[in-house]
């Protein structure tokens, strides 16, 4: 299966990029003013504070608009990283080009590109950074001296900068993109351990039972088969007797062909315990919690617009992963411990898509965390009503849904929280996959009816 930043979503968060271009701005107003008042060189300031207005504008409406805590799919940061670089491009156009000391900063995006985003991406920002260089190179406002005279430097040293702009993007590059890469391989490398580790486990689960059985069964059926055999020889008249003694040595037989048919059919039982129908996933999920007195709803149908005779009304038929149904129970498990009274597990699908949705009557997400819920140590679960611990209370360390977050959105879905508009109350989590991902069955007939 392929990774999420192979089907294009990138490891770069939008709060990153937001920070990161605060930090710019930062940098170009005080130099902006340094260089205007106090080295006293006249600036277009205008056109230069507009320009770093724009991208403090542009930081806020990204802000305001979209959820910072998101990763951002591989064309929207190759679009904010290609403005940086554009940006950057018309400050150093109105303020020397080349000659002026910031124009290495144009090597700064590519490299962020080449740390977070696939080859071509940040190929393609090189390229642009690089007509960028080469534009302001040869076009720009002249670099402000002394006493309003014009600094004029030759050809040559101009050349040489953008040689080294050129040289350094293109090394800086390849560097941070190699580092990148080796810390992909080795976390590809560690999930394709644990889904080996998974499944030893379940085949060394099953060929123990297979071999526990073979030994427990395999010597008293082959003393039964004995002894029938003996009784069958001693019964010389035919009789009902005799009608007995053989059809135990017959059922003893078939024990035997029974114990042998499931050691070489191991594989075969084992995919099709390990398929199952979503609904029936999801019962398996809520089972645990429905011991508590919170009310569980667990509705699963097609999406109303599909036509029910149609492919796409089959029930999708899921693969038992491990990390998909881990990651289901701890959000099932948050609804429970918030919830007041019921929680609904709503699971939808049509031809390209599963959604499931899982909502409670709780008081809902905090507003002060909402942006990083997911995150590592972040949790709005408290030690108790008293900010007291005590030893058989559940204490929120912030790891469950971070955990949780990151299986579900291994196995290829999204996530997505939000609460319930007002006036009611309570948080929604809608997890979503493309249903060819997910979903292993052509037809009802390739999952095993249940019992």
């Amino acid at each position: 299966m392929a990774t999420s930043f192979e089907k294009g979503q990138s490891r770069l968060r939008l709060r990153t990029i937001i920070r990161v271009r605060w930090l710019a701005i930062a940098g170009q107003v005080i130099a902006v003013l340094f260089v205007q008042y106090w080295l006293g060189f006249d600036l277009p300031l205008g056109p230069c504070f507009a320009a770093i207005a724009f991208s403090a504008w542009l930081n806020i409406y990204l802000r305001i608009k979209f959820p910072t805590s998101q990763h951002l799919k591989s064309t929207h940061a190759a679009l904010l990283l290609a403005y940086d670089i554009l940006q950057l491009t018309l400050l150093l156009y109105l303020t020397g080009g080349l000659q002026n000391p910031f124009s290495f900063l144009l090597v700064v995006p590519v490299t962020v590109s080449a740390a977070t985003q696939l080859p071509r991406i940040t190929a393609t920002l090189a390229a642009i950074a690089i007509a960028c260089a080469t534009f302001i190179g040869f076009f720009y406002y002249p670099l402000p001296w002394y006493d309003h005279a014009t600094l004029t430097l030759p050809p040559t040293y101009i050349y040489g900068i953008w040689a080294a702009i050129v040289l350094g993007l293109l090394f800086m590059s390849f560097y941070t993109w190699k580092v990148a890469e080796e810390g992909r391989l080795m976390s590809q490398a560690l999930r394709a351990t644990e889904l080996v580790m998974a499944r030893e486990q379940r085949l060394s689960a099953l060929d123990g039972l297979a071999a526990a059985a073979a030994h427990e069964l395999g010597t008293p059926l082959g003393t039964i088969v004995v002894v029938a055999k003996e009784l069958e020889r001693a019964c010389t008249a035919e009789g009902e007797l005799k009608e007995d003694i053989k059809l135990l040595k017959s059922q003893a037989e078939r024990c035997r062909e029974i114990i042998s048919r499931l050691t070489a059919d191991r594989e075969q039982a084992d995919l099709m315990h390990q398929s199952l129908h979503l609904s029936e996933l999801l019962e398996e999920v809520v089972q645990p919690h429905r011991a508590f007195d919170k009310q569980i709803d667990v509705t699963a149908k097609p999406d109303p617009m599909v036509y029910p005779s149609s492919e796409a009304a089959r029930e999708p038929i899921l693969l038992r992963n491990p990390g998909v149904i881990y990651g289901l129970g701890n959000i099932v498990e948050n609804a429970v411990d918030f919830a007041n009274e019921r929680i609904e597990v709503t699971a939808k699908w049509n031809s390209k898509e599963v959604h499931i949705t899982i909502s409670d009557d709780g008081p809902g997400f905090s507003h002060q965390v909402m942006d990083q819920i997911g995150d590592p140590y972040v949790t709005t679960r408290p030690s108790n009503q008293h900010g007291k611990t005590t030893s058989d209370e559940h204490v929120g360390m912030g790891l469950g849904f971070f955990i949780a977050k990151t299986f579900l959105e291994r196995s290829g879905g999204t996530l997505a929280m939000r609460n319930k508009e007002y006036p009611a109350t309570g948080a929604i989590v809608e997890i979503s996959w493309p249903r060819d991902i997910i979903d292993i069955g052509n037809s009802d007939d390739e999952k095993p009816t249940p019992g």
